[in-house]
């Protein structure tokens, strides 16, 4: 692992390539890694955004953030599980997922509309699964387990897809990527790609 300058992090935009990077993951949770997470929690809630994958500010670890705060007006919006509603809905603060591996996804699967950070501006409908469960390192190295419904699963599922190098162009319907397909060229064209 090579020394990372907190400092110097920032999003990284489509179609850099490490964003189509597959990231290895982490050996062990340093100083630096705790740093550099600290650092990616800020530039998520200055973007503002719900959640960043380590490949969007350059590194290819396996490592993301994620805030999905709790919606006062939702009356289902959870935060603590509990043996009649085990599925949280949300994260009291950002929190940090490292080395995550995501299973047992429940149906139904749904379509909603996502964005992303590296891809500014660009929206489209997202099928995935309404439920998933995320097992990952906190910042202190241990292990944890989680299942999410709604926004927090889906955010997990989009920022676990940044670690395998998939973007939400590769999961988009057919109408969604026609209908971006001019703001994805001229993104690619200010790369210098087209």
């Amino acid at each position: 692992m090579t020394t990372v300058d907190p400092a110097n992090l920032s999003i990284i935009h489509y179609p850099d390539p490490i964003l189509r990077t597959r990231c290895e993951p982490l050996p062990e949770v340093t100083d630096e890694v705790r740093t550099v997470a600290r650092r990616m929690i800020e530039i998520m809630l200055q973007a503002p955004g719900l959640g960043l994958a380590a490949p969007q500010v350059g590194l290819p670890w396996r490592l993301f953030v994620c805030h999905v705060p709790l919606d006062p007006a939702d009356k289902d919006s959870r935060l603590d599980t509990d043996p009649a509603s085990p599925l949280l809905t949300a994260t009291p603060e950002p929190t940090v997922y490292i080395n995550p591996v995501l299973s047992a996804p429940l149906n139904p699967v749904e379509s909603e509309s996502e964005g992303c950070l590296s891809l500014p501006d660009i929206t489209g409908d997202i099928p995935r699964p309404r439920a998933i469960t995320i097992e990952a390192l906190d910042l202190a190295g241990s292990p944890f387990r989680q299942t999410a419904t709604g926004l927090l699963a889906r955010c997990w599922q989009h920022e676990a897809d940044h670690l395998d190098g998939v973007l939400i162009l590769d999961r988009m319907s057919s109408l969604s990527r026609l209908r971006v397909r001019s703001a994805v060229r001229s993104l690619e064209k200010a790369a210098g790609v087209r």
